[in-house]
């Protein structure tokens, strides 16, 4: 019942063609926490951003509220990550790509011949694109031109920014790679509560194994657990890593499964997978989230 009513909220608003600015600057929506840092730093003083997802929220699960649809129905543009991430979403995004604006899911400009496929979702690709830095380099390219196009008195100055921003990402790049260059190969291996990590692994030669799989829409069983505490035991795994977004429960499970084997594993702290950390913090920016969970992984498993 809720649905139909944001989808007849939807329909009923978009009649009415609204496409005000406030304060003379373009009003943008964003669903993530990673894609709303990113439209920031793209646009700059020239926008108004409001993100729908705050620190700690799992895109896999967020519905719409009401509240969501008038924002949505209120902003010029709309970033969403894309390829079934926010899948409570979708219907909501389509409707709007049917009446009188579409919105931008960045994951949809990426080649897929490179994407990771899964059977999961129903992009056939795993989402998770932002932990290959190279994808969210992309990402600002393109909102830099969908901003421009709306919004071209203040071309230049979005060029100016995407630029800045993306040497910034140069820099993480050779920063995360040095970093990753002390752990040894033969410790590379990254258990987590669910498997957010494969592009991260598919750049820095990690294997990954989240005990929830692809989403966290799926829980994990006793057999689960149980077949992941044998494999922490046969490759003397150190530490294992729980995800702000995801409730800890599952890999304190795992532990306490380990241990009941007669080993030890370490909780190595917790990493921000789908969501960034608190506004204000450095994990609450990409690129301080993305640094913050390196340093924690080479630590941890050192």
């Amino acid at each position: 019942m809720k649905k139909l009513i944001v989808l007849v909220l939807i329909t009923i608003c978009f009649s009415c063609k609204n496409e005000t600015k406030s304060n003379g600057k373009l009003n943008i929506v964003t669903t993530t926490t990673m894609i709303t840092d990113l439209v920031k730093n793209i646009g700059g003083d020239y926008i108004n951003v409001q993100g729908l997802m705050g620190s700690g929220v799992d895109p896999h699960l967020y519905k719409a509220s009401e509240g969501d649809v008038t924002k949505l129905v209120e902003a010029n543009v709309i970033f969403y990550s894309g390829l079934h991430l926010e899948g409570k979403l979708v219907d909501v995004f389509d409707k709007m790509g049917s009446a009188t604006k579409t919105p931008i899911a960045l994951g949809e400009e990426l080649d897929k011949s490179t994407l990771i496929g899964s059977d999961y979702f129903a992009s056939n690709y795993d989402p998770h694109v932002w932990f290959n830095i190279e994808y969210f380099k992309q990402f600002a390219s393109k909102v830099e031109e969908v901003l421009s196009e709306k919004d071209p008195v203040h071309a230049e100055n979005y060029k100016a920014n995407a630029e800045s921003y993306i040497a910034k990402l140069d820099a993480l790049q050779a920063k995360v790679k040095a970093t990753i260059e002390t752990l040894p190969e033969e410790k590379r291996i990254l258990v987590t509560a669910h498997d957010a990590f494969n592009y991260f692994g598919k750049a820095y030669d990690f294997e990954v194994v989240g005990l929830q799989g692809l989403s966290t829409v799926t829980e994990a069983g006793v057999q689960d657990v149980q077949k992941l505490s044998a494999f922490i035991i046969d490759k003397k795994i150190k530490a294992i890593f729980v995800e702000s977004s995801v409730p800890k429960r599952t890999i304190e499970a795992l532990q306490a499964a380990v241990k009941s084997k007669g080993h030890d594993v370490e909780i190595g702290g917790t990493l921000y997978s789908d969501a960034l950390g608190n506004a204000g913090t450095v994990e609450g920016t990409y690129i301080g989230m993305f640094e913050y969970n390196v340093n924690t992984i080479v630590n941890a498993l050192k």
